[in-house]
């Protein structure tokens, strides 16, 4: 289950952080509704560090370092981008083993106390449905899929390969930037390739300037199993509360975070730190 109190927690600092943020990114995940832009190129870079995370179809529970993850979008048009994200390394120092129901523990194939992996690729893309007014918020649907490249015999991957459809909502009020996220997840069992699990993707962020160029954001953003009873192992409710900064010079921007679990197989307690860049990639005929 969700944990109230984490949600409670982020909504706090949301509010209290509170200016316009062009297409949040890192280190949010909660996506904007609007695009990069006709030919314009972001690349995103950075390392996740996450303290006690529970993987529980292999039963492993551990520290895991991700770096670099990356991530890149590339302005189709005005209103359409489409977005490649992943990473190179996923180390886990193994604290616990036999955490859960683990149905995949006796395929794990490695030697000691760690293990690592690459990350599974999403590729997405996000078309903008209605610009901003002054009334009304952006409005975008996003249509993602992540493929199976992380192996069940490492312990980090599940070979399955989930769908995701969201619709977006974003508005600035006077210097607050609020985005929305709801949508359905359509999930892969591990154990079965004819099960599935449908979730209810969820996210909310707020920005705020605080001075030229720096904001302070904050998010809540996961997955709620809709299914009855036990859901597949690794298919169960997701959430992270994250809060942090970003400054953006020019075309670069650095940002950082801290990062808490919402529910027992996320991490206590977590950090992300890294930099993105934007620059004209193509032209559009």
């Amino acid at each position: 289950m969700i944990r109230s109190e984490r949600c409670v927690f982020a909504l706090v600092v949301c509010l209290l952080a509170a200016a316009p943020a062009f297409a949040q990114q890192r280190p949010l995940v909660t996506e904007d509704p609007e695009v990069v832009g006709a030919g314009m190129v972001l690349l995103e870079g950075g390392f996740d560090y996450a303290h006690e995370v529970v993987y529980p179809a292999s039963g492993l529970k551990g520290n895991l370092l991700r770096v670099p993850t990356l991530g890149v979008s590339f302005g189709l048009s005005s209103i359409a981008e489409l977005q490649i994200d992943g990473g190179i390394y996923n180390g886990l120092k193994i604290t616990q083993t036999g955490v859960g129901p683990a149905p995949l523990a006796g395929q794990l194939d490695f030697t000691g106390d760690t293990t690592h992996d690459v990350e599974d690729i999403v590729i997405a893309t996000k078309i903008r449905v209605a610009s901003e007014g002054a009334s009304r918020p952006a409005m975008a649907l996003r249509f993602a899929t992540k493929l199976p490249n992380a192996s069940n015999e490492s312990g980090l991957g599940l070979d399955t390969t989930d769908f995701h459809a969201q619709f977006l909502l974003g508005k600035t009020t006077r210097s607050v930037r609020i985005v929305g996220n709801i949508g359905l997840g359509i999930l892969g069992d591990p154990t079965r390739g004819d099960n599935q699990n449908d979730v209810l993707d969820f996210g909310a962020s707020v920005a705020r300037a605080v001075r030229q160029g720096l904001e302070v954001v904050g998010e809540v953003n996961g997955r709620i199993s809709t299914r009855g009873g036990t859901p597949p192992a690794g298919t169960e409710d997701r959430g992270l509360v994250r809060f942090g900064g970003r400054f953006t010079k020019g075309t670069v921007r650095i940002d950082a975070g801290i990062l808490l679990g919402m529910t027992s197989r996320d991490p206590g307690i977590g950090f992300t730190a890294g930099a993105t860049y934007v620059f004209k990639g193509f032209d559009i005929k």
